[in-house]
Order: structure tokens, then sequence, then C-alpha cells
């Protein structure tokens, strides 16, 4: 697995750019794990494996909710969620 840190053409941001294989995994944390069930012409396939309890959405989906919220207490989401929906709102 190759593992290395580049600037995203997101306005400079770092991000860590893992490869992984079909059916090759990624794990975030303890309990959440990341898979690759396929591979096609444009576009791969991911299998996610997380508690009920952690919401998991495509980014353009988690912008939409976002929106959504923001006229009714976005305010009072912690702060680490606020950057989220700005982050996803932006793309």
């Amino acid at each position: 697995m190759a593992i290395k840190s580049i600037s995203t053409s997101l306005k400079g941001l770092k991000m860590l750019v893992l490869s992984r294989s079909k059916d090759e995994s990624i794990m975030v944390g303890d309990n959440i794990e990341i898979m690759v069930v396929g591979i096609g012409h444009n576009e791969i396939q991911l299998g996610i494996n997380a508690p009920k309890s952690v919401p998991v959405h495509r980014k353009e989906v988690y912008g939409r909710i976002c929106r959504e919220r923001d006229g009714r207490g976005s305010q009072y989401l912690p702060s680490y969620r606020r950057s989220a929906c700005a982050m996803a709102i932006r793309v």
C-alpha cells in the first residue's frame, strides 16, 4: 500500500492518499472499514462497514443535507460538523 500526503486542487487542502486494489480495505478508527468492491472504467465501488450510529453519505448528498439544515439550527452542530458541512457545500 502506497501512502503519501498530497495537495489537492481544493484550495491547497492536504489529504492522505491510499492505494488499494479490489477486495482490499482501509480502516478509519477502530470500527469503520472501507473496501474497494469493484473497479470500472471511470468509477470505483466502495463498500462501507460502519456502526449504524455513524452517518455515511456521498459528499453531494451531505452538501444538500447541510444546506437544508442551515436555516434550522446548524449553529448548534459541533464545530467539526459545521466545518464538514462548509466543505461539502463549497464543492
